[in-house]
């Protein structure tokens, strides 16, 4: 990390987001969270377990359609696992990334569903996500407003910040290039793809990005065979720090409990109401089917991808020697298999982590459109997104993180209360759904079927 790196702290701004963001998750939004992965999967009876089968179904026979992100390349990108370790004292975020997936991914099912019940049409493609079922499906212009406002904050802004820092990271580690010239150049790049690129953009993405989430998986799995005798041991400190167990100190175990469950509902993303903006382009032929395959994606993300991560470095032992964020994947993948590790990880990165930034504008864009059409406000929103790559790229990891976290629970707070309100829809069209299959038939879905809500539905003719 160079000399222009900003620190904040000097100007006693951290200290005040960091208190209002632990007041905010420990009391608010972990409290909403757990209340809707628990309530969902009851009031849906499972959904995310007894309906596995359908998920796959779904990706088999789904149609190939180039779109801004994925489950994948944005669980990678954002790299959950490496952050979430270092963050919180490495073994307790794992075992509860694991448990708030299982959870969560009925939370994911049900705001996606949603956002393919109430998608708008567009000139080349399908749009919306919850600002779009706030207003249609509660009828509340303004807290589709606000929730548009917070997630273009969440997404096109600090959330920016965040990846443009994780792959300045990275690049700047391997090729000795400063934090500065780094993001100026990778700015540029984005600027170019946003004003005039972003389906080319994709289309690689499409291609490119499952390959090499492959390979990483692929790796972890060699990681894990070549320190297969190191492996049980590893899991009984997960599960023991997890419950702290290992803790002096007796108060210290409803702590890593709280600390661990906001990690992992952070590393899955369910209920926060960013997936939704994606999962309203797909083309399908049932709103349910879109969010098998949501719920399907908090699994690969979580139980997959961020578990390669979590047991690369764990495996290592680096994580107690104090690097930071994708340096620290970096690091340990090199400690594991010598400088191919490093190079192919400088790669991966670059790719998740470029792609995550064109997914981020995405979801601000989108959200822009729902408060305004206005040509200027789209062109300012795309200049300052190009200027907070380069603000990434000279703070902190730590000053990242607050701010997203700051901006994220804002905005999950307000989704969470939209889908409990909106969530009948979703069980009806389940059981719609559900229906159709029993006898037989391939699940589609009209909305003539729902003839109260049929006016609010723009869709689905």
């Amino acid at each position: 990390m160079d000399s222009l790196l900003i620190d904040l702290n000097v100007l006693s701004v951290m200290p005040v987001m960091e208190l209002i963001n632990d007041y905010l998750w420990t009391y608010v939004v972990i409290v909403l969270l757990v209340f809707c992965a628990l309530f969902f999967t009851i009031r849906l009876r499972g959904v995310q377990f007894r309906l596995l089968r359908d998920m796959w179904k779904v990706i088999v026979n789904r149609p190939i359609h180039p779109t801004p992100s994925s489950a994948t390349d944005h669980a990678l990108s954002s790299d959950d696992a490496a952050d979430e370790l270092k963050r919180i004292g490495s073994f307790q975020a794992v075992f509860w990334m694991w448990v708030m997936a299982f959870f969560g991914a009925a939370t994911a099912f049900v705001e996606s569903t949603l956002a393919q019940l109430y998608k708008k049409r567009g000139k080349k493609s399908f749009y919306g996500g919850p600002a779009y079922y706030m207003q249609s499906g509660l009828h509340c212009k303004w807290m589709g407003v606000l929730f548009a406002v917070l997630i273009t904050i969440t997404f096109g802004m600090a959330n920016q910040v965040l990846q443009s820092n994780t792959l300045c990271d990275a690049l700047c580690d391997a090729t000795g290039v400063s934090h500065m010239a780094m993001g100026w150049g990778l700015a540029l790049a984005v600027s170019l793809i946003i004003f005039g690129g972003v389906r080319r953009i994709s289309l690689f993405s499409s291609i490119v990005v499952p390959i090499m989430a492959v390979g990483y998986i692929l790796l972890a799995l060699l990681v894990t065979l070549i320190n297969i005798q190191h492996v049980p041991s590893m899991l009984m400190l997960i599960v023991e720090n997890a419950f702290g167990f290992n803790q002096a100190v007796g108060g210290a175990v409803g702590v890593a409990i709280m600390q661990g469950v906001k990690r992992g509902l952070f590393s899955n993303e369910a209920g926060e109401g960013s997936a939704p903006n994606a999962a309203a382009i797909a083309s399908t032929s049932h709103p349910v089917k879109q969010g098998l395959l949501q719920a399907l994606g908090v699994f690969t993300d979580t139980l997959v991808i961020c578990t390669c991560t979590a047991f690369i470095i764990l495996l290592s032992g680096l994580y107690q020697q104090g690097y930071d964020g994708i340096i620290l994947t970096k690091y340990a993948l090199e400690w594991h298999v010598g400088p191919v590790g490093g190079i192919f990880i400088t790669v991966a990165i670059f790719l998740f982590a470029f792609s995550t930034l064109i997914a981020n504008y995405f979801y601000g864009e989108t959200n822009i459109r729902f408060i305004t059409r206005q040509r200027w406000v789209i062109v300012l929103f795309r200049i300052f997104s190009g200027l907070t790559v380069i603000i990434g790229a000279l703070i902190s990891l730590q000053t990242a993180w607050t701010f997203v976290d700051l901006a994220m629970g804002a905005m999950t707070i307000v989704n969470l209360v939209a889908i409990i309100l909106l969530s009948p829809k979703v069980y009806f069209l389940l059981n719609n759904y559900l229906s159709q299959r029993r006898k037989g038939q391939d699940p589609q879905f009209k909305r003539s079927m729902m003839p109260d809500t049929e006016k609010d539905i723009e869709c689905w003719d």
